[in-house]
């Protein structure tokens, strides 16, 4: 389990400039244009969360099959907790409101990792329906569809890249697929 705790407890044991990498790639990736454009994902503070969450989920849940991955995993966690108090403060929300904020940023962490995990297990139709519940406040089954589509691209994009280069974070997403591409 990924607690957002962790690193008061013991020193990081994966390199800092790797997790940062990593994690700049999750947010980049997140803020691309498409996404917001072509897809329909609200360019709003929660839809770049949602977005981001998709991201982090996608690349977390690959990381749960390298064995070697669970420290890695962990400060990733810890660096999107350190992002999400960041963006807080930058938006003006005051210390005593950070808290309770966190916890619902944890709430929905887990919620749409839940969410994400049953529905990709069971089929695109699944995965499309929690997507658009979750990221498109439920509306655009179309667009929803895409988004899935995508989400599944990315995840069998990372399940073909080796430990090594996970742990590196010598990877890519996939391109987002903008138009629908079903006859």
């Amino acid at each position: 389990m990924l607690w957002p705790f962790n690193h008061f407890r013991k020193p990081r044991l994966a390199p800092a400039g790797t997790i940062e990498a990593i994690y700049g790639m999750i947010v980049t990736q997140a803020r691309e244009p498409i996404f917001y454009r072509d897809l329909g994902v609200p360019d709003t503070v929660n839809g770049r969360f949602d977005l981001l969450l998709l991201h982090l989920w996608l690349l977390l849940r690959r990381l749960r099959t390298a064995p070697g991955a669970v420290e890695l995993s962990q400060a990733l966690f810890d660096r999107f907790c350190e992002d999400m108090d960041d963006n807080l403060r930058e938006m003006g929300v005051g210390d005593q409101t950070v808290p309770k904020r966190m916890r619902a940023f944890g709430e929905a962490f887990y919620g749409r990792v839940q969410a994400y995990d049953q529905a990709i297990d069971a089929g695109a139709e699944a995965l499309a329906q929690a997507i658009c519940k979750n990221i498109l406040n439920g509306a655009a089954m179309d667009r929803a569809r895409r988004l899935a589509a995508y989400a599944q691209a990315a995840e069998a994009n990372l399940g073909l890249t080796g430990e090594p280069a996970l742990l590196l974070g010598s990877f890519e997403f996939p391109a987002p697929i903008a138009k629908d591409v079903t006859p």
